[in-house]
């Protein structure tokens, strides 16, 4: 647990829970290097621990090969355990655990063996009433080998299923039981099933190579791996693929004005290169930028972006503006997802090992620093420092997102309102804390033109959210 807290500490960046991927090859070709690339596409959505199961469709009935660990996709896979992994039908996953601990049974997919056969699900998002589906099921008995609310959802199924026809009916059942986000995929013996929760929160789509169908959770992983985009899946859908085709069920879609996408999608979490129900991530984040100009100007030399993630924002002022562009930061691409911390009495910064100023860049110049979010403000006021440290004259700080007040429920893990630098402070007094020359944020109400229009969930930044919080706190053991 401790390297996730560092970590936290080091970059005082959002996390967020998870990344899918589920293909089923019509032709029966071994999928699971697909799988590997997809979750490599994915990796930004999870670096603590990666999964991949696999079945033959045509084999045994119910055999899963499947392995798991914790680390980068590239560190827990090699082509010896590929090679292993034989079927044409699999699901992947990669995770950052906001409910449940850093352990490798944690890790995901979840493969269950039950009296109709075999499961394999993997699971994004984060589940509100899990303590409730959690005890309905113990009391039936049930034993648990994790502590993460997938395996809760994987249970629910496999109950569902013995008094359902299809898997794609026990899945509809057990999703009347659930509340919060969540994008599942589910493989069984011969479906691959992919489901949304109604409000949409966290990304699903569909796509197509040759004759396999996939199923993931942003579309740069499709490009990857060389398939086209078919579509979104809808909030509230599930799709289910077999070797007769897809199959749809809304049954279980609301009204699209209820519906509330995490906002941090477009903001932070996807990737750039993504579209999420319609709308480019790349072009999100330059609007975001192109705002902020308008509601914040001041005058300076030297647009910059704290990297990556506030790159695309930087370049979207800097268009707005007339400010030219540049680059102010270098970062060091090697420092993986858990490196030695240096202890108090060291000199060394944990920030300085992630980036270091180019001072021929910085230096007499008046500069706008663009960030995608202030969480903690544990990072920011040493970046700030960096910059002055390097010779900047002035520097003005701007964030593409508004001041996070609220924590989030639904597999985010914006922290506990007294830990938000935002929280019970103004605008100024966060300024001071920086120690930036000014300050200004991204205004609540243009969040709304970031998605195109399509509802999006301001919980975090406004307290309001798409259905009402939990009453017990299901946050994660990572807050303990």
């Amino acid at each position: 647990m401790n390297n996730i807290h560092e970590q936290m500490e080091v970059t005082d960046k959002l996390r967020e829970e998870c990344g899918v991927f589920g293909i089923y090859d019509l032709d029966g070709n071994n999928i699971a290097p697909s799988i590997y690339y997809g979750l490599f596409a994915l990796q930004h959505r999870g670096q603590e621990s990666c999964g991949i199961a696999v079945s033959e469709t045509d084999g045994p009935k119910g055999k899963v090969s499947s392995y798991k660990g914790m680390g980068l996709v590239n560190e827990v896979f090699d082509g010896e355990i590929l090679d292993k992994l034989k079927g044409d039908i699999g699901v992947g996953h990669v995770r950052y655990s906001t409910a449940g601990a850093s352990t490798r049974e944690n890790a995901q997919p979840l493969v269950l063996n039950y009296i109709k056969g075999t499961l394999a699900l993997a699971h994004n998002g984060n589940l509100i009433n899990t303590p409730q589906l959690r005890r309905e099921l113990e009391y039936g008995g049930a034993i648990f080998q994790t502590t993460i609310d997938s395996e809760v959802i994987a249970y629910h199924i496999a109950r569902e299923r013995v008094n359902s026809k299809t898997v794609e009916e026990a899945v509809g059942r057990a999703i009347d039981k659930m509340k919060g986000a969540y994008s599942l995929i589910i493989m069984s013996p011969r479906k691959l099933i992919g489901a949304r929760d109604p409000y949409g929160f966290k990304p699903l789509c569909i796509g197509k190579r040759d004759h396999a169908y996939i199923i993931t959770s942003e579309t740069c992983a499709l490009d990857t791996i060389g398939a086209e985009f078919i579509r979104d899946v809808e909030p509230g859908e599930i799709v289910t693929i077999t070797k007769q085709g897809i199959f749809s069920d809304k049954s279980h879609c609301i009204p699209e004005e209820k519906q509330g996408r995490c906002i941090f999608e477009y903001i932070y979490f996807a990737r750039p290169d993504s579209h999420i129900d319609g709308v480019s991530v790349y072009g999100s984040r330059i609007q975001a930028g192109r705002f902020l100009a308008m509601d914040s100007p001041v005058e300076a030399d030297l647009v910059v972006g704290v990297p990556e993630s506030g790159n695309a924002a930087a370049l979207g002022y800097s268009l707005e503006s007339g400010i030219p562009y540049g680059t102010a930061f270098v970062k060091n691409g090697y420092v993986g997802r858990t490196f030695i911390k240096p202890k108090q009495s060291s000199r060394e910064s944990s920030v300085n090992i992630k980036l270091n100023v180019l001072k021929e860049a910085v230096e007499g110049k008046r500069i706008i620093m663009i960030d995608d979010s202030i969480v903690r403000g544990t990072t920011s006021d040493r970046i700030v420092s960096m910059l002055k440290k390097a010779g900047a004259k002035e520097v003005h700080m701007r964030v593409s997102s508004p001041p996070f007040l609220w924590p989030c429920y639904f597999g985010t893990d914006v922290p506990e309102r007294e830990q938000l630098i935002a929280y019970n402070r103004t605008l100024e007094e966060i300024r001071q804390i920086i120690g930036a020359d000014s300050l200004d944020y991204l205004k609540v109400e243009r969040l709304i033109e970031l998605s195109k229009g399509l509802p999006v969930c301001k919980g975090c930044f406004t307290g309001k959210y798409p259905m009402d919080p939990p009453t017990e706190d299901i946050r994660g053991e990572y807050e303990r």
